[in-house]
């Protein structure tokens, strides 16, 4: 009986500790199961009744409310509009020629670094299209050859 116990005691602390390093809401159903293990002990039941309990109540906990908790989770992900200018044109204000590692682009008003996409050196006031951005680098392929002044 105080071996249960004992084992009961332990895999509620592991499960209470995993759950305050990780703060997933997964390992906290655990700790619930392995209480409620530990309170059937008490009876002197067998090991696998408390087993049973110990998964029964793990898994009806977890079933049962995360769905609901997830939805007051706040998602701490900071979404970013890069994908927004794939496909944009933009005007080169610096030659791009990437084996000198030089160009640059203005696309809605802001200055980018460019690199051409097929390796052609891309004039100074040519249009070109985002096929790609690339941290704060601009991946461009050539439009039209010359703004009409």
């Amino acid at each position: 009986m105080y071996v249960d116990l004992i084992v009961w005691g332990i895999v509620f602390a592991v499960m209470v500790v995993a759950e305050l390093l990780s703060m997933q809401l997964v390992s906290i159903w655990f700790a619930a199961g392995a209480a409620a293990a530990f309170v059937v002990s008490f009876f002197d039941v067998e090991l696998w009744v408390q087993l049973i309990v110990f998964v029964a109540v793990s898994v009806l906990l977890l079933v049962a409310t995360r769905p609901i908790l997830k939805k007051f989770r706040v998602d701490n992900t900071q979404p970013t509009n890069m994908e927004l200018d794939i496909g944009k044109t933009a005007v080169v204000i610096e030659e791009i020629n990437n084996s000198i590692d030089k160009g640059r682009v203005r696309l809605s008003g802001v200055d980018w670094k460019a690199v051409s996409e097929d390796d052609t050196v891309i004039a100074k006031d040519s249009i070109v299209r985002v096929s790609e951005v690339k941290g704060s680098k601009l991946i461009v392929m050539l439009c039209k050859e010359k703004i009409n002044n």
